[in-house]
């Protein structure tokens, strides 16, 4: 069993009474993917907020940020396994989830982005800016792989391993009032998620080899 094997059942153990409580109560998987959508904008808009007040404790905010966003990854494994718990998984389900996947993620690192463009520095934001396109590129690749019936989950810079890896960085930044511990993540993220959708792309054209 790999670590992300373990981790997803020790957070399962922790969930599963939550799902339990959503499917007596009626509440589908698409309302649950919309409501981490809407955490990542409330985020994404915490950053910006940040960014645009410097008179305020900047980085106190960017930890607050930081703490939604790995909030909001609760409710992006909640939908899926609500959806096999509860016998609610369709097909619009399953394009719901993606793309709002997509949009969380855009939304949250074009956050601090513009963070650290508004702080000027102009470096950061643009790793921030290579990070998001790599992050997006990860999930086409895979995307256009399966399309063609290639299953393409190699890599080392997944979806959860991105959203774990800012929320932390920004709680840090907001904990020990480095802005270090974000810029650090960002650059992580900018190299493996672009070094991962390579991978992919060699990964399905050895397949098609």
């Amino acid at each position: 069993m790999n670590y992300r094997d373990f981790l997803q059942k020790v957070i399962y153990y922790v969930i599963n009474p939550v799902i339990k409580a959503m499917i007596r109560l009626g509440i589908t998987p698409n309302i649950v993917t919309f409501i981490g959508f809407v955490l990542n904008v409330v985020a994404a808009a915490v950053f910006i907020f940040a960014a645009m007040n410097a008179q305020c404790d900047q980085l106190s905010y960017v930890g607050w940020a930081g703490g939604i966003i790995l909030f909001a990854g609760l409710f992006d494994m909640m939908d899926g396994r609500l959806a096999r718990m509860g016998n609610m998984s369709s097909r619009f389900g399953a394009l719901w989830d993606s793309t709002l996947d997509r949009y969380s993620e855009l939304f949250s690192l074009f956050g601090i982005t513009f963070f650290f463009l508004i702080g000027n520095d102009v470096m950061s934001g643009i790793v921030t800016f290579v990070a998001l396109i790599g992050s997006i590129m990860v999930s086409y690749v895979r995307a256009r792989a399966e399309g063609i019936g290639i299953e393409c989950k190699v890599g080392l810079m997944q979806r959860p391993e991105r959203v774990v890896i800012t929320a932390v960085g920004a709680i840090l930044a907001g904990a020990t009032g480095e802005i270090l511990c974000l810029v650090v993540p960002m650059w992580l993220i900018a190299i493996l998620a672009n070094i991962t959708a390579f991978w992919r792309i060699l990964h399905c054209y050895r397949q098609l080899k």
